[in-house]
């Protein structure tokens, strides 16, 4: 009896050890790991790269000819929700009284083309200015080819970007953190965000992740890691017709109105109704899913701001009977919105 009970203890032990060792095995194939000590893991695309040693530690430098987009595709990457780390340092080859901020980042949910993909990047040279204008533009987000830095910059001032502590020719430590439409950038080891993307812009939901640098520049890359997680369960291309009941929580107030809409293939109409005017005319533009309108607001008396006329204008995504954005009144207010389909 003594005999079966020690073979039965011992089968149990094993099979915990496989357990674990299945678990084990399947985190580790949840992370991939570029030490770029050479160029053999990277797919160049309109860039020149070389594996060289930079300021104690291998490394490859990118360089990127003027008039070009490309960036260096890490091989085999497929990544929707994880976390994306790496060491960056930037060197600029202007010529001297050339201003020259840099532009080094890391691109994600990318196609390998490279005609789409989303993007976080540096710019050490803004970080440390004498304008404070300039310092808010240390890190930023764009989502090419649909929103480059400019068109976000002043459709939604200040949103996008952000001052972060950088330094010219000097080891940054980076981290991505990407779960659904949301983003966040990390530097130098923070628990804090330097950055906060809540609605990524780009149409594609998981892609590779490339080294991404500009002309006029070394940009120099070292010990990637990538961590892939459980993709949260967002699709495109959720339909925007209905009666949405809508809550705009701004910097001045929250203001709750009733949001009709009519899709025509990629052409939205409706009405707003209830804060900021009734029965105002809507027209937008409708993408997979993500949807830009804008209406003429009446802006109301007690709230700070000149009372009357006001262009409002909000973007975000719709999923399923839910949706999410960005909203502004123009020179009045700007927040987060939110939405709930009616039955």
């Amino acid at each position: 009896m003594h005999r079966f009970t020690r073979v039965g203890s011992t089968l149990l032990r094993l099979f915990v050890v496989f357990l674990a060792c299945g678990s084990y095995a399947q985190a580790q194939s949840n992370v991939q790991v570029f030490a770029l000590n050479n160029t053999t893991e990277l797919a160049l695309v309109r860039i020149k790269a070389e594996a060289v040693e930079y300021k104690g530690r291998k490394a490859v430098r990118l360089i990127k000819d003027m008039g070009t987009d490309g960036f260096a595709m890490l091989r085999g990457t497929d990544f929707q929700d994880g976390s994306i780390e790496a060491d960056i340092a930037l060197k600029t080859t202007t010529p001297p009284g050339v201003r020259m901020p840099g532009f080094v980042g890391i691109a994600f949910r990318a196609r390998p083309d490279p005609s789409r993909y989303e993007l976080f990047y540096l710019r050490p040279g803004n970080s440390n200015s004498d304008d404070q204008a300039m310092r808010n533009h240390s890190v930023q987000y764009t989502s090419e080819p649909d929103f480059p830095w400019y068109n976000l910059r002043w459709a939604w001032p200040w949103l996008y970007e952000a001052h972060a502590d950088l330094a010219m020719e000097t080891w940054t430590k980076v981290r991505i953190e990407v779960k659904g439409r949301s983003a966040r950038l990390y530097v130098n080891g923070s628990a804090l965000a330097s950055l906060v993307v809540d609605g990524l812009k780009g149409q594609d939901l998981r892609g590779g992740v490339a080294l991404w640098g500009f002309p006029g520049e070394e940009a120099y890359f070292s010990n990637v890691r990538i961590t892939n997680s459980t993709a949260l369960p967002v699709k495109n291309g959720s339909d925007a017709s209905g009666t949405w009941q809508v809550t705009f929580s701004s910097d001045v107030g929250s203001f709750r109105s009733t949001l009709e809409l009519k899709r025509d293939g990629s052409k939205l109409t409706g009405t707003w109704s209830g804060g900021l005017g009734n029965s105002c005319l809507v027209s937008g533009t409708w993408r997979d899913g993500y949807v830009e309108l804008s209406f003429r607001a009446e802006w109301p008396s007690g709230r700070p701001g000149n009372p009357g006329d006001a262009l409002a204008t909000l973007a975000g995504w719709i999923d399923n009977d839910t949706a999410s954005g960005r909203m502004r009144v123009e020179g009045r207010a700007d927040g987060a919105w939110t939405g709930t389909r009616k039955p």
